[in-house]
């Protein structure tokens, strides 16, 4: 399969997205640009760079699978000779791998690790590069870091069999993509919303929540039960309504103003019930936080292989708590349904 891409068998465009840190972006970016440039024009790929003054920024990568190769060719040997250049300035004596960190959906992070791990370990032994998918998804996305490690020439073996495991198994349902959020910025609460953009589990922005909530309203495969009208009222509002936001983030001051809660009941078999808890409870108080809805997951019950979750709040809340959930599983569907018993 590997030999079919890089033999530009999978005459395909693909966009692979990196997660890096301001320096090594700088490294990318070169003095006026000189580095990406050459980039762009050597490889033929389109990189765009995340704008801000974020401590972290998204690099995007688009083109053929060709070009996208050798764009990340030119980018491992360019960290390869930074880690160089660094080491001759210091006492160092073992040269640290080249690292790259990929953005990927976590719907398909199932099948890029493989039943029991079996093709993550696959794609080590084959390419000699360290592969790992990190267990939780980053913040207020449904997606998920996987970080490789290892000479340059092993990063380029290995983004090529990531690409045909992407390629081979599609994203299911709507990405909410990470965004890197500025450093140092306060937490404000004003007029009974919360606006915040520092630490894993705070509270989104009120306007980047409409959006997320919009987007899994779009494509979510669900219809939450009883949703005959919109989420809530002002659906047609601007996104910036004060008014939506705190309807949506279960906020609003006046009772009428929000639409009737309600409860959705979903079947978790158990082998799954750890992923959508996560580590002391991390995963589902985040799920909790993004949707504003209540979730309350049924003890285990003795000869039964399945965990009752309940879901109440908003159909808006319900529908965007149900979407988050399907995403955290590890073991999406092989039928493309990636959605639980309800």
């Amino acid at each position: 399969m590997e030999s079919k891409v890089s033999e530009g068998g999978l005459n395909v465009t693909l966009t692979i997205r990196l997660l890096m840190h301001g320096k090594e972006v700088g490294s990318i970016i070169g003095k006026k640009g000189e580095t990406v440039k050459k980039m762009r024009e050597e490889s033929g790929a389109r990189i765009n760079i995340s704008e801000g003054n974020c401590p972290e920024r998204i690099v995007t990568i688009t083109g053929p699978t060709d070009a996208i190769f050798k764009a990340f060719a030119m980018i491992a040997y360019k960290f390869e000779e930074d880690i160089t250049n660094s080491m001759s300035n210091s006492t160092a004596t073992s040269k640290p791998p080249v690292t790259l960190r990929l953005v990927v959906p976590a719907s398909q992070c199932g099948s890029l690790i493989g039943k029991g791990g079996s093709k993550i370990k696959e794609i080590r032994e084959s390419t000699g590069a360290q592969v790992q998918v990190a267990g939780d998804m980053l913040p207020n996305s449904t997606e998920r870091a996987v970080t490789i490690s290892g000479t340059p020439d092993a990063i380029i073996q290995c983004v090529k069999q990531i690409c045909v495991v992407m390629l081979e198994s599609p994203p299911k349902g709507a990405t909410i993509p990470y965004r890197p959020k500025p450093a140092s910025t306060p937490v404000i609460f004003a007029g009974g919303q919360a606006y915040t953009i520092q630490g894993q589990y705070a509270i989104p922005h009120p306007d980047q929540l409409t959006k997320l909530h919009q987007l899994a309203m779009q494509q979510t495969p669900f219809t939450p039960l009883g949703q005959t009208t919109p989420a809530f009222p002002g659906e047609k509002l601007p996104l910036h309504s004060s008014e939506e936001a705190q309807n949506l983030m279960g906020q609003s001051s006046g009772l009428d103003a929000s639409p009737p809660a309600s409860t959705h009941e979903l079947t978790i078999p158990n082998d799954l019930i750890g992923c959508i808890i996560g580590r002391q409870g991390t995963k589902i108080n985040e799920i909790r936080q993004m949707s504003g809805a209540q979730i309350k997951i049924a003890s285990a019950t003795e000869g039964s292989s399945e965990r009752q979750i309940t879901i109440t709040g908003t159909p808006a809340n319900i529908s965007l708590a149900q979407y988050l959930i399907n995403a955290s599983s590890p073991d999406p569907d092989p039928h493309g349904r990636n959605t639980f018993t309800a």
